[in-house]
């Protein structure tokens, strides 16, 4: 099975996890395609067997965490930096679970008033964040370019920058805003991830609930002994559950 390697500190509880069944032996047979250099890094360092989507361009599930999550199951995702490569692993795959906390949700995108990333290349991009600022002015939209620790622009692992969106008010028309941002010269990608998630697992305070997409085939409310995946990955589907806590029947 190939799995896609999300990128965060939920994604690393995940691998964290995978790694430590696949050296019980509780799962075999698994090959992992990371979203970032870190995410490759911890995976190594577990010995979990790695590709690329050159090598392996058509993934089974991919496991992931968002930074918003909005009624309908679309997200915001990249605060951690990686949403070029999160985006493009997860547009491959034939599943892709998210698991997120409670807070992440949303009544809209940029509801949270936290950023919503944009990559973009590094030559002018001044040029880039007054664009978009005046593209969401409406919004009352707040462009900042992102920095690192060390007070330097912040450097993705594609050599680009990312400028951050912070809304005032959500995002009125998501797919829209992700047209007009994908068609100005210089950008890269976007944080706006739309229709892409097969499923979403919410912890909370009361226990872990899973909303399914039903845009992709579930048309109930799903328990999480019964998430919605194909036969072949249930055994995944199990390990990322326990991640959360939740006991796990077996299948």
């Amino acid at each position: 099975m190939v799995l896609g390697l999300g990128t965060g500190s939920t994604a690393a509880f995940v691998v964290a996890k995978l790694g430590e069944l696949l050296k019980t032996g509780e799962l075999t047979n698994i090959i992992g395609v990371p979203t970032s250099k870190r995410t490759e890094e911890q995976a190594r360092s577990l010995n979990i067997p790695l590709s690329i989507l050159d090598d392996h361009p058509h993934i089974d599930l991919a496991i992931d965490g968002a930074d918003e999550v909005d009624p309908l199951l679309n997200l915001v995702k990249g605060r951690g930096g990686a949403l070029l490569r999160e985006k493009m692993v997860e547009a491959a795959s034939d599943e892709f679970v998210v698991v997120a906390d409670e807070t992440k949700l949303v009544d809209g995108l940029g509801g949270s008033k936290l950023a919503m990333p944009v990559e973009v290349v590094q030559f002018c991009w001044k040029f880039n964040l007054v664009r978009l600022q005046e593209l969401f002015k409406d919004e009352g939209v707040e462009a900042k370019l992102r920095v690192g620790e060390d007070g330097k622009p912040y450097v993705t692992d594609n050599f680009n920058y990312i400028v951050d969106l912070y809304f005032e008010n959500p995002i009125k028309d998501g797919y829209a805003a992700g047209k007009e941002i994908s068609g100005l010269e210089g950008v890269v990608e976007h944080g706006l991830f739309l229709d892409m998630a097969t499923a979403v697992i919410i912890a909370g305070k009361t226990g872990v609930e899973v909303k399914s997409n039903e845009k992709m085939g579930n048309s109930s409310p799903l328990k999480p002994e019964g998430l919605y995946c194909s036969t072949g990955n249930l055994a995944i589907a199990s390990a990322l559950l326990r991640t959360t806590g939740v006991k796990v029947p077996k299948y």
